[in-house]
């Protein structure tokens, strides 16, 4: 008896997803019954993004597409066009793969292209992560979008869950597994103080901060004014506190951020600058760090589960579900070194991370693998609440 594969296609477009994704990953791969394919596109294939593709292929993943897409250019006409590249470079690797279902997460634009190509294709589309709300960025609009592309819904918590059906999308397809970026943390093994130190050549200090800021793209003041203000509030603390700054995604005006992290970086000894740390490094970083700081969704999801502070800094993340440990505050100067210094005190010992138990990527294939016939799914009608 010849046992058919369900072929379950997963797209990757950033060092972020990739390690939410991991563990689903090899879930999928490690299962009789389901072929995995994997697509990789964006920052993944960029030299200047630290070509991540290569850290995939030696985590023992096989590349059936990589999907070029970037150009040269992070101004909103340059993403635009990148956009319309991907469509075509995953209708084409669609085409070839005719994969039973697609698998993204998240709300990133390689996304949107990915979801609009299997749209047309009438390939079904399982989306994780819908539901939030960001409404500092055009990520929330192109969440929302890829939602309403998507036939089955894997979201982080029940507020995201209400607002999916808000959409009109079908309850009976909508499944609260968590975040899949909690079970790398349950599930790696991290780089001891020592072994990251040698590993980063990054000397710590007695107190010490993870930076990760990302451009804004709906706030008022724009994403050079809003960094600067960071630095000057970083540059107040003096030279005794560790700074590992992390660079940001190809969002608009992300060079521009990279051009004044490198600047700052250049003329302080107590700071250092990476382009990707890969996961282990990153989570192993959160780990010995006492506080994350910056505007980036990982401050949210993952470390609270290290019982550590993070300072979120203006609107980008607003709207998203928060843990105890998440200290908000404005984009001024000020206000940002007011809220590191009551990061350094507070005690977080008992924190509860919102976003589940480490065991999302299981809920994830367990659900893909008990719908019998994915093309049934095609066909969708806006679900009226209270019907």
């Amino acid at each position: 008896m010849n046992i058919v594969l369900r072929n379950l296609c997963v797209v990757t477009s950033t060092r972020a997803d990739y390690g939410l994704l991991y563990w689903l990953l090899k879930d999928i791969q490690n299962d009789s019954d389901l072929e995995l394919q994997l697509i990789v596109t964006g920052m993944h294939l960029s030299p200047e993004f630290g070509l991540t593709y290569k850290v995939i292929e030696q985590d023992g993943f096989h590349i059936d597409a990589k999907v070029e897409m970037l150009l040269s250019s992070d101004t909103p006409v340059g993403i635009t066009k990148s956009i319309g590249l991907a469509v075509i470079g995953f209708a084409e690797a669609l085409d070839r793969l005719k994969p039973d279902v697609m698998v993204v997460l998240g709300d990133r634009y390689e996304i949107l292209a990915a979801a609009q190509a299997a749209m047309v294709a009438r390939i079904p589309i399982a989306h994780i992560a819908g539901g939030d709300t960001t409404e500092g960025a055009i990520d929330e609009a192109i969440r929302h979008s890829i939602t309403k592309m998507s036939h089955l819904h894997f979201v982080t918590n029940k507020h995201s869950a209400k607002r999916v059906q808000q959409l009109g999308e079908n309850p009976q397809n909508v499944f609260c597994v968590g975040s899949p970026g909690i079970d790398y943390i349950k599930g790696i093994k991290l780089l001891t103080s020592e072994e990251l130190a040698l590993s980063l050549e990054f000397n710590f200090r007695p107190k010490n901060l993870l930076i990760t800021f990302h451009p804004v793209t709906l706030e008022d003041r724009s994403s050079q004014e809003q960094f600067a203000e960071l630095l000057t509030a970083l540059n107040s603390l003096g030279d005794s506190i560790g700074l590992i700054f992390t660079k940001p995604n190809s969002d608009t005006d992300g060079r521009i951020i990279i051009k004044m992290i490198d600047e700052f970086v250049a003329s302080r000894s107590n700071t250092k600058a990476y382009t990707s740390l890969g996961q282990l490094r990153y989570l192993s970083t959160i780990a010995q760090v006492d506080a994350v700081v910056g505007n980036s969704s990982s401050g949210l999801y993952e470390v609270p589960s290290f019982n550590k502070p993070t300072v979120n800094i203006g609107d980008r993340q607003k709207g998203r579900l928060q843990a105890e440990s998440v200290i908000q505050c404005g984009n001024n100067a000020e206000e940002i070194h007011n809220a590191i210094q009551h990061a350094l005190k507070v005690n977080l010992i008992n924190v509860q991370n919102p976003y589940g138990d480490g065991n999302s990527s299981k809920r994830i294939v367990d659900r893909l693998k008990s719908c019998s016939d994915y093309k049934s799914l095609l066909k969708k009608h806006f679900y009226e609440m209270g019907c």
